[in-house]
């Protein structure tokens, strides 16, 4: 006997399409835009634009691995977009908590290797700092994934404490 038909939460893709979509949009206005390596005052105080770029991961981890880790990143950032992708097609479709930073995750992921492969490194624009302490540059992507890893924790954990409770334990 056939089991019935449960509506998959793949349907939520098109936003990680969005994210791909501006984060490569943001971009390319930086690349035609924005001098390198000068701060051009958003908030003063606060917040620049500041074309730089990351041939690392976050943070500039291995970004002076000498080439390597271009390839490296990018394998990850596609088995992580698989891994997300199945459970994606596994979550129901209604199931927001889980569709909506999966599908964060997947744009940032694919944004930053589209960089990757088209230009060889990240290209980061995004500058907060405070007096003298600078937060590392940053993009759309790296923001839709950052925001998506946070909704995976948080959802995950509240949604244990809720079965724990439902399930009597």
């Amino acid at each position: 006997m056939a089991t019935p038909h449960r509506p998959n939460a793949l349907i939520w893709l098109p936003l990680s399409v969005a994210v791909i979509g501006l984060d490569q949009w943001s971009k390319a206005w930086v690349l035609s835009a924005l001098p390198e390596y000068m701060a051009v005052p958003v908030i003063d105080g606060f917040w620049n634009w500041y074309r730089t770029y990351n041939t690392g991961a976050a943070f500039s981890f291995l970004s002076n691995a000498g080439g390597w880790q271009t390839w490296f990143f990018t394998a990850l950032a596609l088995a992580v977009c698989g891994l997300l992708g199945y459970w994606l097609s596994r979550a129901a479709r209604g199931d927001w908590r889980q569709a909506l930073p999966y599908s964060l995750v997947i744009g940032g992921a694919l944004g930053n290797v589209i960089d990757r492969l088209v230009h060889g490194h990240v290209i980061d624009f995004i500058q907060w700092y405070w007096r003298d302490h600078y937060w590392p540059a940053f993009n759309v992507a790296d923001s839709a994934i950052v925001v998506g890893a946070i909704g995976i924790a948080l959802f995950g954990l509240f949604d244990k404490k809720g079965r724990a409770k439902g399930s009597g334990e």
